[in-house]
């Protein structure tokens, strides 16, 4: 049996595809779509992803929280996308703070 590709896999190849659906006509993918309606749009995904996710959560419906989860890091990348950025952005930036107390790599962000 197969074993699955590494998530960092799936998540630069959707981000790749995301990317790639930034300027497609609006008409052929609901991500064209989104792009379309601009970033408003994509927030107010995120944020009813969100919430779907927390009450997943609260009602320990296991099934649920990942299908929900999977969603919020899906909007999450197309906003991203949206701005030009990528997984590979995000996975430096959690690179740099690998290691560092949250605490003090809180307070690095606020004296900057």
């Amino acid at each position: 049996m197969n074993s699955p590709p590494p998530a960092s896999d799936v998540l630069d190849r959707l981000s790749a595809t995301l990317a790639a659906r930034r300027h497609a006509d609006p008409s052929t993918s609901y991500t064209a779509k989104l792009f379309a309606r601009g970033p408003d749009a994509i927030l107010k995904k995120i944020g009813e992803e969100t919430a779907e996710l927390i009450m997943a959560s609260k009602d320990g419906k296991e099934t649920e929280i990942v299908f929900e989860a999977a969603d919020v890091l899906f909007h999450t990348l197309a906003l991203l996308a949206f701005h030009g950025l990528s997984m590979a952005d995000v996975r430096q930036e959690l690179a740099r703070r690998e290691g560092v107390s949250g605490i003090a790599e809180k307070q690095a962000r606020q004296t900057q």
